[in-house]
């Protein structure tokens, strides 16, 4: 996996590179025509390998949104990261399902086990035997969150049709949360760089807290 903090900073790079690119050296639909397909593969490979920071990729292209003139491109930012987010989940969970049903397992499962801590995990199957859907609904909202849930899922034996009508909204709700995150940053400055920048900034922040938490602990 050492593959994917490159592939994360390039995706950030190729944001920020389209959000300080005038529109008269590259118009706005050929930028458009490269950066959704780029934030879905982005956003779909996140979700697949737990290390990519997805949620700065989205508010950074919300960022660049809000500075372009054409219209539903914050819509079409939303529709794209959600959908790309779901999908990987799906397959993510998919793998992890033929991982336990595997006599070897599979380094798909192995993957979701090393990011899930036990601590976390007990927590996240506590709250799953109590809550159901809702727990998966929320996780995603909460940095660090969605893996661990979806490792209790697995070993609940949830099917996937259950799996995918909770996670449907999870990857809604943070969709939207992080798109905010980007509106926001682009609203606050003149320049898409400097929003991406603060974007970029705040989500890593939002990402680092439960870590820097447990090691306090």
């Amino acid at each position: 996996m050492s593959w994917s903090a490159p592939v994360a900073l390039t995706g950030v790079s190729l944001l920020a590179a389209s959000a300080v690119t005038p529109a008269s050296v590259i118009p706005e639909s050929t930028q458009q025509a490269i950066g959704y397909p780029t934030l879905f593969l982005l956003v779909l490979a996140g979700a697949l390998v737990p290390v990519i920071p997805t949620g700065a990729l989205v508010s950074s292209a919300a960022v660049v949104a809000v500075h372009r003139t054409a219209p539903f491109s914050l819509a079409m930012v939303f529709v794209t990261a959600s959908l790309a987010a779901f999908l990987g989940d799906a397959a993510l969970y998919w793998l992890g399902r033929r991982g336990l049903k595997s006599k070897n397992g599979s380094r798909w499962l192995e993957a979701i086990r090393s990011r899930a801590p036990e601590d976390r995990l007990e927590q996240a199957q506590e709250k799953l035997a109590a809550h159901g859907v809702a727990v998966l609904v929320l996780s995603r909202l909460v940095p660090a969150g969605r893996i661990p849930v979806m490792l209790a899922c697995l070993l609940a034996e949830w099917p996937m049709r259950r799996f995918a009508r909770g996670n449907f909204p999870a990857c809604l709700a943070w969709a939207v949360t992080y798109q905010l995150i980007g509106i926001l940053g682009g609203s606050l400055f003149d320049e898409p760089w400097q929003g991406v920048l603060a974007a970029v900034v705040l989500t890593v922040l939002i990402s680092a807290v439960p870590a820097v938490v447990r090691r306090v602990r």
